[in-house]
Formats: C-alpha cells, sequence, structure tokens
C-alpha cells in the first residue's frame, strides 16, 4: 500500500514538473524569415469551399426533405 502511494505520488510530481521543464528549455533555434510564398495552397482553398458549400446544402436537404412517416404501422 505505502509503495503504491509513493509510486502514484512520483507520477504526479513527474507530469506537474514534465511541462516547466519544458518551458525552462531554451530554444533550440530561432525560425528563419520566409521571403517566398508557398506554392501548397495556390487556388485549392477556393475549390475545398465550393466542395464543402455543395456538401452542406446535399445535407441539409437530406435532413430536411421532410419525410416524417412513421416506419411501423
Amino acid at each position: 500500500m505505502r509503495t503504491r502511494n509513493i509510486a502514484s505520488s512520483l507520477v504526479a510530481l513527474s507530469l506537474l514538473a514534465a511541462p516547466i521543464a519544458a518551458q525552462a528549455a531554451p530554444a533550440a533555434r530561432a525560425a528563419a524569415p520566409s521571403t517566398e510564398e508557398s506554392d501548397l495552397g495556390a487556388g485549392g482553398s477556393s475549390i475545398l469551399w465550393i466542395v464543402l458549400a455543395i456538401a452542406a446544402v446535399v445535407g441539409a436537404i437530406l435532413i430536411l426533405d421532410g419525410d416524417d412517416d412513421p416506419v411501423s404501422p
């Protein structure tokens, strides 16, 4: 019983100390400033918004179609 209490206390202490130790550690290096734009999202976001809008309209139609008839007689 005593060993279990000591072990759980050590675990709690380590969980408490880990973020503090990580925050106190100095940063290894700073990020370099970017001089060019990334080509990763060139034009893709507008297509994504169109697909999301179509999905929202189809979802709303399926939810609000008015088919409230009971299944059982």
